[in-house]
């Protein structure tokens, strides 16, 4: 299987006296995820488009304190990449399989990017297994208002890939053979200081996403227009009662994710990483990780 700890390169040291790759079924499809540390457990949910390997940084201190879980979502890494299957709604459904496997009943959840999204529809749809939140970096189709067509180059440099990301085939007949341009621009333009995610980190992302599968998958997270409808349809069973740790970078989104985690939760802490951009794990893995200690613990 590619991309597990025994075939990614520049780990920290020690990482792999710590941690392991896993394949679980769920009963529906090939989940992998790495697993270490001690504690109770603490599943960390990747963004669009990494998988694992974005919180390599961030997990030793974690698995001081918690049993951390890193999963690729269906068609990251080395999980399976079904055609179909990636609203979030059912992401969050095979993160709650995955603990299940895994024999974890009651669980904090860490999610950035697309794995906020998936962190929230997970808490919301299954409430009683989540104790926790941290919800960083992303918006919530069907919450947060759309911005305009022709914004602001700066709102227009964040977020254009999302209209191009939702085209039918021709995104991926572009893209396919230049994956180093397209996602590669991803890294190297959403960062508050250049080469903050260095290129052989960059060059894993990109590898994994040669495969035409991985590729499509990438796409279709963007593509699936059912969960603006089913967020909406959650936030009106009511808020989520937990406590939220909401997450932004102060060159990338800012107060957004605790004005989105507002309106669906009760409990919400605001916190803006200074001199921070997109990639919170990768930019700012120690204040990261001291804010998720600090919350959970």
């Amino acid at each position: 299987m590619p991309f597990t700890v025994t075939e990614v390169p520049h780990l920290p040291d020690g990482f792999t006296d710590t941690f392991t790759s896993h394949t679980v079924e769920t009963g529906e499809l090939a989940l992998h995820a790495v697993i270490g540390g001690d504690g109770p457990p603490l599943l960390l949910l990747p963004g669009w488009p990494q998988f694992w390997y974005s919180w390599r940084l961030v997990m030793p201190a974690l698995a001081e304190h918690f049993t951390v879980i890193a999963p690729d979502l269906r068609g990251m890494g080395g999980s399976a990449k079904p055609e179909t299957g990636y609203d979030a709604a059912t992401l969050a459904d095979d993160m709650a399989g995955l603990m299940t496997e895994l024999g974890h009943d009651r669980f904090a959840v860490v999610g950035y990017d697309l794995g906020m999204v998936v962190g929230y529809a997970l808490a919301a749809q299954h409430s009683e297994r989540v104790t926790r939140l941290v919800a960083a970096e992303a918006i919530i189709r069907g919450i947060t208002p759309s911005p305009p067509l022709l914004a602001d180059p700066a709102t227009n440099e964040m977020l254009w890939h999302f209209a191009f990301n939702r085209l039918r085939d021709i995104n991926e007949r572009m893209v396919a053979g230049r994956e180093e341009i397209y996602f590669g621009h991803q890294f190297t333009s959403k960062v508050a200081t250049p080469g903050a995610i260095p290129q052989h980190a960059i060059d894993v992302y990109v590898d994994q996403l040669r495969d035409p599968a991985a590729l499509h998958a990438s796409f279709e997270y963007y593509r699936e227009e059912s969960f603006a409808e089913k967020a909406q349809a959650l936030r009106d069973q009511g808020p989520l009662t937990i406590p939220v740790l909401a997450i932004g970078g102060q060159y990338s989104t800012g107060t957004m994710p605790a004005d989105v985690m507002r309106m669906l939760a009760t409990d919400v802490t605001e916190m803006v990483i200074p001199n921070a951009g997109h990639f919170l794990p990768e930019e700012t893995p120690a204040e990261l990780s001291k804010a998720v200690l600090d919350f959970l613990r």
